[in-house]
């Protein structure tokens, strides 16, 4: 697809930046492969990595199994441990409610702003998995090319020995 572009005529100036800087690199011989993880890490903002780790952590069984001792100790503090004293929030946890909702309120779009995160990595990973493609089928090519000629050059050396 790329090379029918370029035998067009004006098809290099037809392809998106990103494209002709892949191609002026295959031209060049240039090796632009590098690591995503490593490409996107030094794009990301405080704010980005703070939003990453709430949802790693959020997203954990640690967090899973430490938010329901918690809310199992809260219900038993209300309902057994201060039964005939002033409970601070009794049963229907109302309080309790109100903690959770804000608490859903925050996680959520910090949640959703890792994910967005993550679709913009595989989105960067995919492009670079295109570029080493392509180079490895232009590479492939004039290998291909390369072994034509020296089959050639074989049967015309092994027509004039025999």
């Amino acid at each position: 697809m790329l090379g029918q572009i370029l035998l067009e005529e004006g098809g290099f100036a037809r392809l998106s930046a990103k494209d002709q800087a892949l191609v002026c690199a295959i031209a060049h011989r240039v090796h632009s492969t590098q690591d995503a993880n490593e490409a996107f890490e030094l794009q990301t903002t405080f704010g980005q990595r703070l939003a990453d780790r709430v949802a790693e952590v959020g997203g954990s069984w640690g967090f899973v199994i430490s938010f329901g001792i918690f809310l199992f100790i809260w219900a038993m503090l209300n309902l057994v441990i201060l039964h005939g004293q002033a409970r601070f929030d009794p049963y229907p946890f109302i309080f309790l409610n109100l903690i959770l909702s804000m608490l859903a309120a925050i996680q959520a779009p910090i949640i959703m702003m890792a994910q967005n995160r993550q679709a913009e990595k595989d989105r960067l990973t995919t492009r670079m998995d295109y570029e080493v493609n392509v180079k490895s089928e232009h590479e492939i090519a004039e290998l291909r090319q390369h072994l034509a000629q020296l089959h050639e050059k074989l049967d015309r050396h092994l027509a004039k020995t025999t």
